[in-house]
């Protein structure tokens, strides 16, 4: 896009009410907050656990920048590979049952990275349509055939794949869908891959520290493959930044040479690798997190049962209050800012078109009034 069409472009987003602006968070991350000055009950964050702030991940934040210092300073592959990376990796193979591990900056890099790294020109990758869209930038940029199933269709896969003639195949699904809080049928899927001759790539970015007893889809679901590869985020119910892939060490090794996200990359502060162990043992002590989680969202869909905004069967924290049009959508959003409460509006292209929603993100540092109240609230100003 030329210099001179920025402005015209920008003002046809503000008229479609579909411009992006940021907010500035001036305190820390928790269930209340501080936004431009003014106070907010949030119900934005990803950070279910509730962990972002919790003193014990705070201090070996502090205690690793005190050991390692600020910075890397380089890439892996040189001299950006600390102690603390190397044990965060081995832990959270640990963690998650799977021989190796390899840590990213972030989940949107991992999945370019795995994608990219496994299927180019004459390969055939198949991509769920509510994928998020670091996999479908993964998948374009791969060069391999791309193909979509309808959501959750397992019957159109399955007849993408039998048609497919491509060498290598790769199925990519998100665990835990980001704008719905559905899930994957990761079984039948895994079936699919094995009948195939398919890897299955899943993004556990939504599921990791709330399914399994915190360790995430593959676990709730106690599946274990060598065509499985695994990602999940750090950076929301973890607590802390950055992504992991897991799997089989031969896939470990392949993506040390051949991911162009990791090669290429400054690795993350050591720091922050130095905190994962604690995270994880946070994670699995958190079963009483994950309890309040379950019976918030429980109380989330018994809410909205029978009503127009019903946002389906989501057992996770994430609760989609579909509205539609963008306008209203915003205009429900600012009305809840008004009654402090900060859940900006979701639009396309990050959701279908007509698919508008407040996307209600649950915390295990919620309590049951506090979205009662919300809930209330939304309901009253939708109708109006």
């Amino acid at each position: 896009m030329r210099l001179q069409d920025l402005s015209a472009a920008l003002l046809d987003l503000d008229a479609s009410h579909r411009r992006r602006q940021r907010a500035c968070l001036e305190s820390p991350q928790g269930a209340e907050i501080v936004v431009d000055g003014e106070e907010y009950l949030s119900f934005a964050s990803n950070d279910y656990l509730g962990l972002a702030d919790h003193p014990s991940l705070v201090r070996a934040l502090q205690q690793g920048a005190d050991r390692w210092g600020a910075g890397s300073g380089a890439s892996h592959l040189l001299t950006g590979h600390s102690q603390a990376h190397q044990q965060a990796e081995e832990a959270l193979a640990r963690f998650v049952g799977r021989e190796a591990a390899l840590l990213f900056g972030s989940g949107y890099a991992a999945n370019l990275a795995v994608i990219t790294s496994l299927v180019g020109r004459g390969d055939a990758v198949f991509a769920d349509k509510l994928n998020h869209a670091s996999l479908n930038d993964g998948c374009l940029l791969s060069r391999a055939d791309f193909h979509r199933f309808r959501h959750n269709d397992l019957n159109q896969l399955e007849q993408l794949l039998a048609a497919s003639g491509a060498r290598t195949k790769l199925i990519a699904v998100d665990a835990v869908y980001s704008m719905d809080g559905d899930e994957a049928p990761l079984p039948e899927l895994l079936a699919l891959a094995e009948r195939y001759d398919a890897w299955l790539y899943v993004d556990d970015a939504h599921g990791f520290g709330v399914l399994g007893q915190g360790r995430g889809a593959l676990a709730e679901h106690d599946l274990s493959s060598e065509r499985l590869v695994y990602m999940a985020t750090l950076g929301k119910a973890a607590g802390l930044a950055g992504a992991f892939v897991a799997g089989g060490r031969l896939l470990i090794e392949w993506l040390v040479n051949r991911a162009r996200t990791y090669i290429f990359s400054t690795a993350q502060p050591p720091a922050l690798a130095a905190a994962v162990g604690v995270s994880l043992r946070l994670i699995e002590e958190a079963g009483d997190r994950r309890e309040r989680l379950r019976l918030l969202a429980a109380r989330c869909r018994a809410r909205l049962d029978g009503t127009r905004y019903s946002g389906g069967a989501s057992r996770t924290p994430i609760q989609p209050f579909i509205i539609g049009g963008d306008a209203h959508a915003m205009r429900l959003a600012q009305g809840l800012r008004e009654q402090g409460y900060w859940v900006p509006a979701i639009r396309p292209p990050t959701v279908p078109e007509n698919g508008a929603r407040l996307r209600i993100s649950l915390s295990a540092q919620h309590e049951v009034s506090q979205l009662d109240a919300l809930l209330d609230c939304m309901l009253q100003l939708a109708e109006s």
